[in-house]
């Protein structure tokens, strides 16, 4: 899919198809009621006659306008012009380019990003980028492991935006290259969170890490961490997770030097990556166990926002990590009752072995003390209980640090991927005594995903820290299975961020 931007001018498009559209009570947006005019009235006339109400993603297709030389106009409704905000210019969007695909149009120009979106920031930059990054959400399909005979059928190639001055131009180039490079990395993600687990291991997604060093040799580099490592540096908690697997556990490490002063501290993301979560001998129920396959979201998220620091060649240094493994069960694998000790010295007694992405993100947390970060994000689908508080629609956020948390809610509402803050305060700490070791790796029923962060947060100690859970949002289940590539957009937009207050600083 190609997308490109360039400045209205109704004379000179000879499209496949205009995309204009139309507000609620059939009122014309602007363009709308330039073609109106040109076709002496023609839209009118087809909306008096009921055709259409103007109702949010409601669709008209026209043939043969008159005076009209591109082919097909296709109207979108867009409601009530008061009510266009994030979601339902998203919705607009989405529903377009739906419709221009389903009706095996091959390209399109696409006025919509001149419509009013009433909430603060939604400027062009804004308005160009979304419109890219929902264009290619519209038109995903994983068909990497069908049949020819069943590949879903794309007609739509190319969709040109449109901006309504010239001096628009500059900042729509500079949201087309964010929105073009964010969204294929979200695809990329997607891609190999949707990878089943006989493919999709911890040395698959090292393998990932290595194409994307080859790729962009002068800016990333890479190495791994085997179990062989593991034991002699002491990260016992991760190793035995994946103890009970045949696969062999692999922590990524992906370097990218953006920064000019190459000692600048990094940003160090760490993403989970269980390829395959059974519970281990606390084993989950066989119902929907497939979808266990998506634990390693976190990891896939942390890569798909490497490479968009590496496409855009953003002023910063990242260090970015796929704490590759497995949790099954077997002779091999780690027990209820076990007492296991961690990197930083701390040992943890183990009640129950589902709750193992802990157990691999502290080992993590203190392996990256070595880089001196600047700040740590860790991404992973830690915890049901998170589920349960937010749903499916928003991550969970922790921090140990105001700023850091305030300049991710930040982030997260400039990328429409949203999230929601959650304490971590010393009463919930207290549910993770153990009376034989220092900490419990459950704290028991109640707050279970505040209980998972405290857990992480003794281990951060030397930091400032983020923990994203993003179990309710980075896969979808049901008839539309599939992964959902977040939190891919607001981890790169708080790149985005970081990498445009470097340059404002120099």
């Amino acid at each position: 899919m190609k997308c490109s931007i360039r400045i209205s001018n109704l004379e000179q498009y000879k499209s496949a198809c205009i995309v204009v559209g139309i507000f609620a009570s059939r009122q014309l947006s602007l363009i709308a009621e330039q073609l109106d005019m040109i076709s002496h009235g023609y839209i009118r006339s087809v909306l008096n006659s009921g055709a259409m109400q103007g109702s949010i993603g409601q669709t008209l297709l026209l043939h043969d306008v008159p005076n009209i030389i591109a082919k097909r106009i296709l109207l979108i409704g867009c409601g009530k012009k008061r009510d266009i905000h994030q979601e339902n210019y998203k919705k607009i969007i989405y529903k377009t380019i739906q419709q221009l695909n389903d009706a095996g149009l091959i390209n399109a120009i696409c006025f919509l990003t001149e419509i009013p979106v009433h909430i603060k920031g939604c400027n062009t930059y804004w308005r160009i980028r979304h419109a890219i990054e929902v264009t290619h959400e519209a038109v995903y399909s994983f068909n990497q492991l069908k049949s020819q005979k069943t590949l879903r059928k794309l007609s739509l190639r190319h969709v040109v935006f449109t901006l309504s001055v010239a001096s628009e131009l500059k900042v729509g180039t500079y949201a087309m290259q964010h929105g073009s490079a964010i969204a294929n990395s979200i695809k990329i993600a997607k891609d190999i969170s949707n990878m089943p687990p006989n493919i999709c291991n911890a040395a698959y997604l090292d393998m990932q890490a290595r194409q994307l060093a080859e790729e962009h040799n002068q800016r990333i580099t890479t190495y791994s961490i085997g179990e062989k490592e593991m034991k002699e540096i002491g990260m016992n908690a991760y190793l035995a997770v994946g103890r009970g697997s045949r696969n062999e556990s692999l922590m990524s490490v992906i370097k990218y030097t953006g920064a000019l002063n190459v000692k600048t501290r990094p940003i160090v993301f760490i993403g989970k990556g269980v390829t395959f979560d059974t519970g281990g001998v606390s084993l989950k129920p066989g119902e929907s166990m497939d979808e266990m396959k998506y634990d390693m979201c976190g990891a896939a998220s942390v890569y798909a926002a490497m490479r968009v620091a590496a496409e855009l060649k953003l002023p910063l240094n990242i260090i970015g990590i796929m704490a590759g493994c497995e949790n099954m069960p077997g002779g091999r694998a780690y027990r209820p009752g076990d007492v296991l000790t961690t990197l930083s010295g701390q040992t943890v007694e183990v009640l129950n072995t589902d709750a193992e992405g802990r157990l691999i993100l502290c080992d993590v947390l203190t392996y990256v003390e070595r880089f001196q970060p600047e700040t740590v994000i860790d991404i992973a689908t830690l915890t049901g209980a998170c589920v349960i508080a937010l749903g499916h629609h928003i991550s969970g956020l922790f921090s140990n640090h105001n700023p850091l948390a305030h300049e991710l809610t930040v982030a997260a509402e400039q990328a429409g991927d949203q999230i929601w803050r959650l304490p971590i305060t010393k009463q919930y700490q207290q549910q993770l005594d153990s009376n034989v070791a220092d900490i419990a790796n459950i704290g028991g029923r109640h707050a279970g995903a505040i209980t998972a962060a405290c857990f992480l947060a003794r281990f951060a100690h030397k930091y400032h820290w983020a923990h994203l859970d993003i179990a309710g949002t980075a896969w979808r289940s049901g008839s539309e299975k599939g992964a959902t590539g977040r939190p891919v957009a607001l981890l790169s937009q708080f790149l985005i961020n970081r990498a445009n207050s470097v340059t404002r600083s120099s």
